[in-house]
């Protein structure tokens, strides 16, 4: 119960502080989410709503479940922050149990994106979610239980590529890569 009413609380905070003011940005511009940016997952494992009307990619895997990535911020603190969504197109419940990865000091975030990766293809580099000191990935977690035509936030915190670096490949198993523009923060 704790838990529940910390998050509520937190969740309130975060909509309070929100002021909008997107509306004088010039077209064309990525808008800067960094404040947005969570420093690690909440403790149901939501994460704040992704923008729906920028898509920087799309994915699309087996049994109708289909990724949307929104953003792709390098952040100040020297990492980069991926959000966007995960619908479910099928005809039956999606668990993401497979997206965890197979490596097994991520075990403990269950089904989440914590098997996605980031690759610099130029710096021939791969950046793995980032995790705290209990082993859980800097990511959505829980996510079990996707209905057919539900759609849910995803966001996935990884080590920040050189400055040179623009554009990575979003690799999530058993979906197909995206190419992805990363945004400054």
């Amino acid at each position: 119960m704790t838990v529940v009413a910390v998050t509520a609380c937190l969740a309130l905070a975060l909509i309070g502080c929100g002021g909008g003011g997107d509306e004088d940005k010039p077209e064309g511009k990525a808008p800067s989410k960094s404040a947005d940016a969570p420093s690690s997952p909440g403790a149901d494992g939501a994460s704040p709503s992704a923008d729906p009307t920028q898509i920087l990619a799309q994915t699309k895997g087996e049994k109708g479940i289909t990724v949307t990535i929104t953003d792709a911020t390098r952040d100040t603190g020297g990492f980069v922050t991926v959000k966007g969504t995960v619908t479910n197109n099928g005809d039956s419940a999606f668990n993401a149990a497979a997206w965890r990865g197979d490596e097994l000091a991520v075990s403990r975030s269950g089904a989440s994106v914590a098997g996605a990766v980031l690759v610099d293809e130029v710096g021939k580099k791969r950046y793995y979610v980032l995790r705290d000191t209990d082993g859980v990935c800097l990511c959505t977690t829980k996510l079990i239980g996707i209905k057919p035509g539900e759609t849910r936030p995803i966001f996935a915190q990884f080590p920040a590529p050189p400055a040179t670096t623009t554009e990575v490949e979003f690799q999530l198993p058993t979906m197909p890569p995206a190419k992805i523009t990363l945004s400054e923060g």
